[in-house]
């Protein structure tokens, strides 16, 4: 899989575009709302069809990596496989963003991201948005704390070696 740059934000205000690579482990992840939102400068689309047939998913190349899922049981799995081949390759996972569908997180998914922990930078869960369902644009969509609070929160995990302060 080639990096895909995303381009500037139309009708925004210029934003420090971030160096970060997001990818979500299935289709309809939430990837490109994150990508929006974060922003970040690579939007991968889905890993899952490159795991199915065995290839290397993707080549970082030194950019942080935060891995997106919804938070369901066979999203969670999902969120596995994609760990594990990335760690095969040798690329790590800064952050799992772990996107709520709106309903409760199952047991099982919630067991399955807890095994996860020690594999990623950090896990960040990121609380459903109605509004972002019914915008086009992400960026236009006034967050909640909790949603700002999470994309802070990713953004400080997905932040170069050298500005992260712990």
């Amino acid at each position: 899989m080639s990096l895909r740059q995303t381009g500037p934000i139309p009708g925004h205000q210029a934003r420090e575009v971030l160096e970060v690579v997001v990818v979500g482990a299935h289709g309809g992840a939430g990837t490109s709302t994150l990508t929006a939102l974060l922003p970040a400068a690579w939007d991968m689309g889905s890993i899952k069809p490159l795991l199915e047939v065995g290839r290397s998913p993707l080549r970082a190349k030194g950019r942080p990596m935060v891995l997106v899922v919804r938070n369901t049981a066979v999203a969670a799995k999902d969120a596995t496989a994609a760990i594990g081949a990335l760690w095969d390759w040798d690329e790590r996972v800064s952050a799992l963003a772990i996107v709520s569908d709106g309903g409760p997180e199952p047991r099982d998914a919630t067991a399955r991201f807890a095994l996860l922990e020690g594999r990623v930078g950090g896990v960040v869960r990121m609380p459903r948005v109605r509004a972002l369902r019914l915008m086009d644009d992400p960026c236009l969509v006034d967050l909640p704390g909790k949603a700002r609070q999470a994309l802070d929160e990713l953004r400080r995990l997905a932040a170069p070696p050298t500005s992260r302060r712990w």
